[in-house]
């Protein structure tokens, strides 16, 4: 795993060791930041369910001004950190060692703002929904951010059309897919 383009291009990521951890491959990654390469310069980056830190550190690599890494495992906690140091973009992070739900809560007391929010949660276990929920209505984004869901391939992605989110986008590949959402929060 490495990063693919900006600063850091061709640093090599540390992976984190674990069954709950699968980092998106390089391929994937690359697409995923083709899609969003007008949007993050000079973004706001929140990265959710981080594992390895991958995706944040390659915003942040293409020029967003920070990044916000929120992961509850002591191992990928580990792992972002020495990936953040490795690349040299330590400086520009901010990790958050617990679960996502007091994160965003956590993010909404200190008044923060994001532009793209990224998720990546296990597969199959039903988090996506708790999490927008969460999202909603926590002042930490609004209808100008952009909502990526990294998700199984199986997973029916007309469920996150709730609590005013819409999909907008889906990107289908092998066994998995980004869904990108929009907020309105005029309910």
């Amino acid at each position: 795993m490495r990063v693919i383009a900006g600063k850091a291009r061709r640093m090599t990521l540390r992976t984190c060791e674990g069954k709950d951890i699968r980092p998106t491959t390089d391929r994937i990654k690359e697409t995923l930041f083709n899609i969003l390469q007008g949007d993050i310069y000079d973004s706001a980056f929140l990265d959710l369910f981080a594992g390895s830190g991958a995706i944040g550190i390659e915003a942040l690599s293409r020029g967003a001004k920070e990044a916000v890494f929120v992961d509850n495992s002591k191992k990928a906690l580990e792992c972002i950190e020495d990936n953040l140091k490795h690349t040299k973009l330590y400086d520009d992070a901010t990790i958050l060692p617990m679960d996502v739900s007091h994160a965003i809560q956590n993010l909404s007391r200190r008044g923060r703002y994001f532009d793209i929010v990224f998720m990546d949660p296990p597969y199959d276990r039903d988090m996506e929904c708790p999490t927008l929920e969460s999202l909603a209505g926590s002042g930490i984004i609004d209808e100008d951010s952009i909502i990526i869901i990294e998700t199984s391939i199986r997973t029916d992605e007309q469920a996150f059309n709730m609590n005013g989110f819409n999909v907008v986008r889906v990107k289908e590949y092998k066994t998995n897919k980004h869904v990108f959402l929009k907020y309105d929060n005029i309910l």
